[in-house]
């Protein structure tokens, strides 16, 4: 495909494709092993055959691991085509996600294993921030 490049060509983009990288790995691991992406975020585990009727935990599991997936597979390619317009809409809404993420164990709706999801954000965000940041400061200094 024209533009596509087989490594991201900026800071901002490597920020985006590692990040992507990792979203893709963690929707891969929710959908063929929920139990192993629970765990590493110090989820409990519950037996299959103890939940209750109704309880559609591995459904949810399943839908946010296919999310994960797509979201990861967007960022890489944003970053291999550098769509820095792209990585600028997702800094605010990764550190929404992060404040929502953060509210929900501060409410006892999460687990405090949850905030390692919500740092991941936040960090993320600030990453592709601070490189389009600098990557604007190190162009308008160019000229």
């Amino acid at each position: 495909m024209k533009g596509i490049k087989p490594v991201p060509r900026s800071l901002s983009g490597w920020t985006m494709f590692i990040f992507g990288i990792l979203a893709l790995v963690m929707g891969i691991l929710g959908i063929t092993s929920p139990d192993t992406l629970l765990s590493l975020i110090n989820f409990q585990i519950i037996d299959p055959s103890t939940r209750a009727a109704g309880d559609y935990t591995l459904v949810f599991i399943t839908a946010s691991s296919m999310a994960s997936l797509n979201m990861g597979a967007y960022y890489v390619l944003a970053s291999l085509v550098d769509f820095k317009a792209f990585y600028m809409w997702t800094v605010p809404f990764r550190v929404l996600t992060f404040t929502v993420f953060t509210l929900a164990i501060s409410r006892g709706i999460a687990p405090s294993g949850f905030f390692g999801v919500a740092l991941w954000e936040l960090i993320g965000a600030l990453l592709t921030g601070a490189a389009l940041l600098w990557e604007r400061r190190s162009n308008s200094g160019a000229g």
